[in-house]
């Protein structure tokens, strides 16, 4: 029992180091004109006393026997000290008087009571002890609860020392049973349970506790080992008892709460409504946006967009095929033409490309890879159609950057031609019309490219294609 107690005690210590004693702190905003934020500060000492009643209960002489209830009294005082909303330490005196067997030791004895071994028997006890203080209405509460709340349960675990006079009394005396004197290191007691608190107002609360008291003495009833058999105990347990009682605490400091009522997300809450009320000074963009494309002017890259046109992160217009016509202004956005043509490919009588080389500019590829990327589809699709509306037959010609050697980039270009002239295949083109060429990387679309390690990546992706023509 002993090395229990201890064991307990070390896992109490543990909580006090792990939680900060800090309870006001401030906090700089990231704002465009420098604010602080100061988190409102809280008390964190208190007060706490009380009074009851203990029953034994787990003993050889009990409080409640034979339909008979004896009841004692009890008081506890204690400096009560919060380490964070949710956990604090109290250091707590207790004394009282438990009484228990078969009649109350104010009253006179029935005869016979020493040979029935109906005795009587009464306990004053004082004890000292370090209490560890769990808010668990903090821990469990909602998150997003914005208001004061009023109710809160506790939980209470501790240890300390106890010394305590146990007396027994039959018909023909009262007499000293056992006695323990203050306060030695070999009493260890303990004590767990919970409490219901409600806050009165910002410096007084009323509280119900029920706690169950270990004694870890199976002398402290004065009933003696003699008494196992009636009440079919086993020797040498420990006398247990609840002690029910109903107190005050009185919170201390010069602040208007106590951290104990306080939502640990509170703070959080007073920031965001602080910075709600800033929002209107942060300027998202300091230059404007002279083109209203949606992209500052401090990033913006073409200032002078033409209204409507759809632009990248950089604010530059978008040209998927990149022919020099602007999506907004092309006719064709997934097939090259000239700008004189509004982006689309000259034709003649017959509807035929007139240059012998039609480029699929938006085919490009991954770094060492012939997989066709998904926002290639549309431009395969438009040159479906544009193949199948023809009477020629074309190559489609595979080119890679100029990574690597002679040889796999050879392979590699091949492969690329390969897949896109699979997929013309499957979506209705007919495999006569259509063979493969790999050009490796002697087919640059910019030639300053050689070696890549000149060009920026988008241009060596550039060089990664596949583009087809006429045979």
């Amino acid at each position: 029992m002993k090395s229990k107690l201890t064991i307990l005690s070390l896992a109490l210590a543990c909580p006090a180091v792990m939680f900060s004693q800090e309870i006001a702190q401030t906090t700089s905003l990231p704002l465009e004109t420098k604010t602080e934020y100061t988190a409102p500060s809280y008390n964190s000492w208190s007060l706490s006393f009380g009074g009851g009643v203990p029953l034994m209960q787990h003993a050889d002489l009990t409080s409640i026997k034979s339909g008979n209830t004896l009841v004692g009294y009890s008081a506890y005082f204690s400096v009560d000290k919060a380490l964070s909303h949710a956990f604090g330490l109290k250091l707590q005196y207790d004394r009282g008087e438990t009484r228990q067997g078969y009649f109350n030791t104010k009253d006179s004895a029935p005869a016979n009571a020493a040979a029935t071994r109906k005795v009587a028997g009464r306990t004053q006890y004082d004890g000292i002890s370090l209490i560890g203080d769990v808010n668990l209405s903090n821990l469990l509460r909602r998150v997003d609860r914005k208001g004061d709340f009023r109710w809160a349960i506790h939980g209470y675990a501790g240890i300390g020392v106890l010394a305590y006079r146990a007396y027994q009394k039959d018909e023909f005396s009262q007499r000293l049973m056992t006695e323990k004197k203050p306060f030695k290191f070999n009493s260890l007691f303990g004590q767990a349970g919970a409490g219901l608190k409600y806050k009165i107002s910002n410096r007084v609360d009323i509280e119900g506790r029920l706690m169950y008291v270990i004694t870890g003495d199976d002398s402290f009833d004065g009933g003696g080992s003699q008494y196992t058999a009636i009440n079919r105990m086993n020797a040498k347990t420990s006398d247990n008892f609840f002690n029910a009682t109903l107190g005050l605490s009185i919170n201390l400091g010069k602040n208007s709460n106590h951290i104990m009522w306080v939502d640990p997300l509170k703070d959080i809450y007073n920031r965001i409504d602080d910075l709600e009320t800033k929002v209107d000074n942060i300027q998202l963009c300091k230059s404007g946006d002279a083109d209203n494309d949606g992209v500052c002017d401090d990033w913006d890259r073409q200032l002078d967009t033409p209204a409507g046109a759809r632009v990248d992160g950089a604010g530059v217009a978008l040209d998927v095929d990149m022919d020099g016509v602007i999506d907004l202004y092309d006719k064709c956005v997934t097939i090259p033409g000239p700008v004189e043509n509004n982006g689309c490919p000259l034709t003649n009588n017959n509807g035929l490309v007139s240059d012998n080389e039609t480029k699929l500019d938006g085919i490009e590829f991954d770094l060492n890879s012939d997989r066709i990327l998904p926002n290639s589809n549309p431009i395969l699709n438009s040159a479906i159609s544009y193949i199948n509306s023809s009477n020629d037959s074309y190559t489609v010609v595979g080119a890679t950057d100029t990574r690597g050697s002679d040889a796999y980039n050879q392979t590699l270009s091949e492969r690329r031609a390969s897949n896109v002239k699979q997929y013309l295949i499957n979506n209705g083109v007919q495999s006569s019309r259509i063979d493969i060429q790999g050009n490796g990387k002697h087919d640059l679309k910019y030639p300053e490219c050689d070696p890549a390690a000149k060009c920026p990546e988008w241009k060596n992706r550039a060089n990664r294609r596949v583009y087809f023509k006429a045979k």
